[in-house]
C-alpha cells in the first residue's frame, strides 16, 4: 500500500503544476502578444529490471508539456505610432541587451534615448535602416536606429503643369482675351518663387505665353520673362501648337536672388500624350498646377505604416522611408524557450529561423499603430481551474482514504 501514497502525491504535484499554468495564463489576459499555455498530463509507469508487463504499475501522473498556442490574436488599434501587430505567422526580431537574437509576438514598441527602436523590455527591434530615404532589405537585420532630429533638404523644381482652359469665345482684345495663371515653384535653396503664366489671344484659336518671375527673386532686379511663344488650337479645342513631339517648354531661369539654382521644364502634355490646356467655349480657368519642387522639411512625427515600415513626416508634407521591420518564421514554435518580456529563445531543437520581409514566405503582415491581444479566454481557464481543482481534490482523498486504512490495520493488528 505504501505506493498508493507516492502515486496520490504525484498526482497532486500534477494538478498544482497544471493550476500554475491556469494561474500565469490568467495573470497574462491582458498581456499583448501573449499566447496561452496548455497543459498535457502523462501517466508515471514502475516497472520493474525484468521488462515484462505484468511486473508494470501506473503509478501517478506528470504535466508532461505546458504549451504555448501559437493562434492568432484579435488586432486592437491602439493609435500609438511605433506599437505593431502581426496578423499570421512569424515573429519580431529582436535583440537582447547582451546580443542574444530572440522572438517575440508583442509589438508594445517606443523609441530610446539613442533613437533606437525597443520593445517594452528593453530589447532592440531588427530590421533595416534607409539610407538617403532608400531601403535595402537585402542584407542582413540589424538593430533599428530612428532619427531624433532629422532635416530633408530641398528639391529644386524640374517640372511644371498647368491644366487650364481658355475662353473660345473671347474676342481679340477684350477683357476675357487675356488670362494668367500662377504657380509656385522652389530652388536649389528650398526658397520658392512665384512664376507668373500670362496667355493673350492675338488671333482665332491663337493665343501667346509668356513666364515672368518677379523682380524681387533675381539679382538683376527687375521682373524677367523666362519664356514665351504661342499656343494653337483647332477647332474642337484641342491644342495642336505646340505638339507632344516638341516636348516640353524650357524655363531659361536667370541668376537668382539668394544665389541658388533652378531649371524646370513646363509640360504641355500629361503621361498619355492628352493636353493640359485646352480652348474650349467655358470662361477662362485654372482648374490644377502641379509641380515636383519641395522646400526643406523639419521632421514631425514618425510612424510604423504598411507591413512595418517605418514613415517620417516632414513639415513640407512629405515622407520619407527610415526602416523597415523583419519578421522571422520558426517552424515548430513550440520548441523554443519561453523568456522574461514575452520573447522566446530559439534551442537546438528549434528549426533555423527564417528571416524577411512581412508578407513573404510564411511570414505574416504587420498592421501599425495596433497590437495583437492575448490569446487567452478567461471562460476557458475558469474551466480548466475548476477541473484542476477537482483532480487535486480527488488525489487528497486517495491519500487520507489510505491513511485510513493503515489506521485500521494498525488498530486490527493491536487487537490481535
Amino acid at each position: 500500500m505504501s505506493s498508493t501514497y507516492s502515486t496520490a502525491l504525484a498526482g497532486l504535484q500534477a494538478n498544482s503544476q497544471a493550476i500554475n499554468v491556469v494561474s500565469a495564463n490568467l495573470a497574462n489576459l491582458n498581456t499583448a502578444g501573449y499566447k496561452d499555455n496548455q497543459v498535457s498530463f502523462e501517466d508515471l509507469v514502475n516497472q520493474s529490471l525484468s521488462g515484462f508487463s505484468s511486473n508494470t504499475s501506473i503509478s501517478g501522473s506528470t504535466v508532461a508539456l505546458a504549451n504555448e498556442q501559437f493562434t492568432q490574436g484579435t488586432l486592437q488599434t491602439t493609435g500609438n505610432p511605433y506599437d505593431a501587430a502581426i496578423q499570421g505567422g512569424g515573429f519580431f526580431v529582436v535583440q537582447s541587451p547582451t546580443g542574444q537574437q530572440l522572438f517575440t509576438r508583442t509589438g508594445d514598441f517606443s523609441v530610446d534615448s539613442s533613437g533606437h527602436l525597443v520593445t517594452s523590455a528593453g530589447q532592440y527591434v531588427e530590421g533595416w535602416n534607409a539610407s538617403g530615404g532608400v531601403l535595402n532589405t537585402t542584407g542582413a537585420v540589424s538593430p533599428i536606429m530612428l532619427p531624433t532630429s532629422l532635416v530633408q533638404p530641398p528639391t529644386a523644381t524640374s517640372n511644371i503643369s498647368i491644366s487650364a482652359n481658355l475662353d473660345a469665345n473671347a474676342a481679340v482684345g477684350s477683357t476675357d482675351a487675356t488670362f494668367s495663371s500662377p504657380i509656385q515653384v522652389y530652388d536649389s535653396n528650398g526658397t520658392a518663387h512665384a512664376l507668373t503664366i500670362s496667355y493673350t489671344e492675338t488671333a482665332a484659336n491663337t493665343w501667346s505665353y509668356s513666364v515672368t518671375i518677379p523682380a524681387a527673386d533675381v539679382s538683376q532686379g527687375a521682373s524677367t520673362t523666362i519664356a514665351s511663344g504661342t499656343l494653337t488650337f483647332d477647332a474642337n479645342g484641342n491644342m495642336t501648337s505646340p505638339n507632344a513631339a516638341a516636348g516640353s517648354i524650357a524655363l531659361s531661369t536667370p541668376s537668382l536672388a539668394d544665389g541658388a539654382t533652378m531649371s524646370a521644364s513646363w509640360n504641355l502634355y500629361d503621361a498619355t500624350g492628352t493636353p493640359t490646356i485646352t480652348q474650349y467655349a467655358q470662361a477662362n480657368a485654372n482648374t490644377a498646377t502641379n509641380q515636383d519642387g519641395v522646400p526643406a522639411g523639419q521632421l514631425t512625427n514618425m510612424q510604423i505604416g504598411a507591413n512595418g515600415v517605418v514613415v517620417a513626416s516632414f513639415t513640407n508634407g512629405t515622407n520619407e522611408n527610415v526602416a523597415q521591420i523583419a519578421l522571422a518564421s520558426v517552424f515548430n514554435p513550440n520548441s523554443m524557450q519561453q523568456l522574461d518580456g514575452n520573447a522566446f529563445a530559439p534551442t537546438s531543437a528549434t528549426s533555423n529561423p527564417v528571416i524577411g520581409l512581412p508578407s513573404t514566405g510564411a511570414r505574416g503582415s504587420i498592421t501599425g499603430g495596433s497590437l495583437e491581444t492575448s490569446t487567452v479566454d478567461i471562460a476557458t481557464e475558469f474551466t480548466n481551474l475548476l477541473q484542476y481543482e477537482r483532480g487535486y481534490q480527488a488525489n487528497s482523498k486517495v491519500i487520507t482514504t489510505e491513511d485510513e486504512v493503515i489506521q485500521q490495520t494498525l488498530s486490527l493488528i493491536a487487537n490481535s
